[in-house]
């Protein structure tokens, strides 16, 4: 229905049920390269797990506690954003990214968490947008940085993992923080 450019070959667009099987095929390519750094549920395997997994989205949207788009690179899903949480009363939200490996490196996810950081400070009236990750992931540690945001700390062996317990790394942006911060141009 709609597409936002991102760049001249990249869009973001809304991540709906209805792509389950794009999104699948997606997954297929980007399955080992993100599965140390996603929950389980999300790595949907087959057809019928992929589309429920963008119904959950889809139901926190219409519920207005989360929500996901994809990043298309020249017209093939190669990644995307999501709002993982989303609580408009208490004024915070989880902000994550996921991307294949072919689409690295060419400057799509920053401009797309930007995007929907900024919807969710200054049209939605967030107050505080985190950034979860595990202390492993340097990629998604350098994101943050790059993103503005801070560390707020560590929390020492959270979630078990496939090397044992995993210790996570909280990254926030508070609203005043964002609206201070000179706004990067977005192509």
């Amino acid at each position: 229905m709609f597409a936002l450019p991102l760049t001249d070959e990249v869009e973001l667009r809304p991540l709906d049920p209805w792509r389950a099987e794009e999104f699948l095929d997606h997954l297929d390519r980007a399955r080992e390269h993100i599965r140390p750094w996603v929950s389980p549920s999300f790595v949907a395997t087959d057809l019928p797990s992929a589309r429920a997994v963008l119904q959950r989205y889809a139901d926190r949207w219409a519920r207005d506690a989360g929500g996901i788009w994809g990043l298309w690179w020249r017209d093939t899903l190669v990644g995307g954003v999501m709002f993982v949480s989303f609580d408009a009363a208490v004024g915070v939200c989880e902000v994550g990214c996921w991307l294949e490996p072919a689409a690295q490196g060419r400057g799509m996810i920053a401009p797309a968490v930007r995007r929907i950081i900024d919807w969710a400070l200054r049209e939605r009236g967030i107050q505080r947008v985190e950034w979860r990750t595990n202390a492993d992931n340097a990629r998604s540690i350098a994101l943050a940085r790059r993103l503005g945001l801070r560390h707020d700390g560590t929390l020492r062996q959270v979630y078990p993992g496939p090397q044992g317990r995993i210790d996570l790394e909280v990254w926030s942006v508070l609203a005043d923080e964002w609206a201070a911060a000179p706004r990067p141009t977005v192509h």
